[in-house]
């Protein structure tokens, strides 16, 4: 028997991909909406429905269209600009965003079968991209006092679950580390990425964010996709919100000769680069690497989608000062209940194992040998 039947907005992303493996592995029943299919496990089974959340009409078909309707939504779907730092303060990004929710929990809501839904928001629900936030950061802090979608999707939220009688809990997690690719928000293809073509053509394999040691909080995908399913049919965890990480801090300079060595090419020191720059123009360098080791017929973009421009961000590319720590509590969550943690170094090590597995990275470890 079923543990309920959820619907996942977003399958094919980091966080979405590892919520279809964490509920199928619960028994629940799960229909994933996204563009592409999901990567997942093929001892996973889902619905996968091929959808554009920004086509409104073609939403709300897809919707309709489930029976039995899903008892629960988790919502992991985002729309990001070209330029993705700079898409964060755009009114267009804010909107599209706001739109693509509506179209999914509106009908949904409608159907009347919906008992809970979890929207996804983040650190930037303080102004970390803006401004300094408070040390740490707590969910009970009043609303930041600046636009972002977040808050747009958290007012459609309450509004539609006062109106239709459902549950919802919101999740904040700090960067999400994953075996995604081909996404916005992934670091290890990035890294994994830049180790292959610093192994072909001889750049150094430093770590490309500078000299300065900033704090970095992270979280396991999977530790999220875990307090997905809790959130799901906790009573701890109907209307709050909740900031998620690993339960430990690290700099990415004492990372990195990890990073290397999972990757298995030699750690050069700190080199100042940006990835978003340097690495297109290695595209053909990529293609050979994809001959040579037969890997998946992937562009180098379609590996990285924005994550290098991501990456630039989270590494502190560019930085010559050290900026303000973004570090959240998550004492909230832990006390709600949901306890679980992750070791980071772990976190980096089996996403990157995870992409050299499916072909998406080659080995150079000589494990294949």
């Amino acid at each position: 028997m079923s543990a309920g039947r959820v619907l996942v907005a977003g399958a094919s992303g980091l966080i979405g991909a590892a919520a279809i493996t964490a509920f199928a592995a619960e028994g629940w029943d799960v229909v994933a909406f996204s563009r592409r299919p999901p990567e997942a496990d093929g001892s996973v089974r889902c619905r996968h429905v091929p959808v554009d959340l920004t086509d409104g009409s073609a939403t709300r078909e897809a919707v309709a269209a489930l029976a039995p309707r899903p008892t629960h939504l988790v919502y992991a779907a985002a729309y990001e600009k070209p330029d993705l730092v700079a898409g964060w303060s755009d009114p267009r990004q804010m909107a599209t965003n706001e739109a693509m929710l509506a179209n999914v929990l509106g009908p949904l809501a409608e159907g009347g079968a919906l008992r809970h839904a979890t929207v996804m928001q983040g650190t930037k629900a303080y102004g970390a991209h803006l401004h300094p936030i408070p040390i740490p950061a707590r969910e009970r802090a009043p609303r930041d006092d600046h636009e972002n979608f977040y808050w747009r999707q958290e007012d459609l939220l309450r509004e539609l679950a006062d109106r239709h009688a459902f549950d919802w809990t919101i999740l904040r997690p700090v960067q999400v580390v994953g075996p995604a690719y081909g996404v916005s928000y992934c670091t290890p293809p990035v890294i994994g990425a830049f180790a292959a073509l610093s192994a072909a053509t001889g750049i150094p394999f430093g770590f490309p964010g500078g000299t300065i040691h900033p704090v970095r909080q992270v979280v396991d995908a999977r530790l999220v996709a875990g307090a997905l399913v809790w959130a799901a049919t906790s009573p701890a965890a109907r209307g709050e919100h909740f900031n998620l990480t690993n339960g430990e801090v690290f700099s990415w300079q004492e990372l990195w000769p990890s990073l290397a060595d999972a990757m298995g090419v030699p750690c050069a020191p700190p080199r100042p680069m940006s990835l978003t720059e340097e690495l297109p123009r290695l595209a053909g360098v990529w293609q050979e690497i994809v001959t040579e080791h037969r890997l998946r017929p992937l562009s180098l973009l379609d590996v990285l989608g924005r994550s290098h421009q991501y990456a630039d961000y989270t590494f502190g590319y560019g930085l010559t000062t050290m900026p303000p720590p973004a570090l959240v509590s998550t004492v909230k969550v832990k006390q709600a209940g949901y306890t679980r943690v992750h070791d980071t170094e772990a976190t980096f090590r089996d996403a990157l194992r995870t992409l050299v597995e499916r072909r998406v990275l080659p080995d150079l470890t000589g494990a294949a040998g």
